[in-house]
Parts: structure tokens; sequence; C-alpha cells
């Protein structure tokens, strides 16, 4: 499937307190809004230990290192605006961007039947989008950073 061309990129931090997190929103050509988190060796490192320290307050439960990714995340070395824009070509050209990207928008031309469960008519997740992307709190837009 062509996704088409990106036409805009947002980069917001996922956690104000999560410095290596962080909520990639993507504009195709087309409209359509795809979403991902992108993370770094050092979030994935503090989830570990936060599960460690969790297991060894629980009774029966031997302490271990482990995370649990509940969603997809996207891994880099940085969370630098080229290496996230690098990636997101090297996803499209391999044709995985949307295995790690989450539409929020429904396009036009799909019919019901095609859209996702458990959705219904207009996905629920582009109210979603739409209030994420007008409420950011923290975009890194190029080399600035600006509060909304």
């Amino acid at each position: 499937m062509q996704l088409g061309i990106p036409k805009q990129l947002w980069v917001e931090w996922h956690d104000l307190n999560e410095p290596e997190a962080r909520d990639v929103i993507l504009e195709m050509e087309d409209g359509a809004m795809y979403t991902a988190l992108y993370v770094t060796f050092g979030y994935l490192e503090r989830q570990m230990m936060l599960s460690h320290d969790l297991s060894r307050q629980v009774p029966d439960a031997p302490p271990v290192y482990h995370a649990v990714l509940d969603t997809p995340h996207v891994i880099v070395p940085n969370l630098d605006r080229d290496t996230i824009e690098d990636s997101i070509d090297n996803l499209l050209a391999l044709e995985t961007f949307e295995s790690v990207f989450t539409l929020v928008t429904e396009k036009e031309d799909q019919p019901q039947a095609a859209v996702p469960a458990p959705t219904t008519g207009k996905r629920a997740t582009q109210e979603i989008a739409a209030v994420f992307v007008s409420s950011v709190l923290l975009v890194e837009d190029d080399d600035t950073t600006t509060v909304a």
C-alpha cells in the first residue's frame, strides 16, 4: 500500500517528567494523520528498573528487570529530529510504517468494512488526534522548542 509523502511532523514530549520519550504525529500529503511513540534505551532501562522496584514490594514475586510494552514503540538511540525523520523514511521505504504508526484519521475512500474493529464509522481517535494536535503543551519544531 502506497502511503504517500509526509507533509508535516510534530514531535511532542510524551511526559514532561520523561526526557527519553516523544509522541510523534505525522501528517501525510493526503491529510491522513499517524502517531507513534519514540523512546530511547534509557526509557526502556527506566521501565525495567520500575518493574524491578515494584516486584520487590510484592510478596512471592521475584524481583526481575523487565519492560512490557503494550503499544508499539520505536526505539532509537536519541530523540533528535533528524533521527526521527530518518527512522520514518526508513519505515516507509521498508513498508513497515503502518505496523508501528497508528492511523488517527479515517481515509475518505475507506469502506466501513475496512475499518479495523472495534471502531464504528469515524475513528474514535480522530477527535483525540484533533485535541492532541491543538492542545500540544510542548512541541519541538526544528531547532526551537515552543510552548502552546
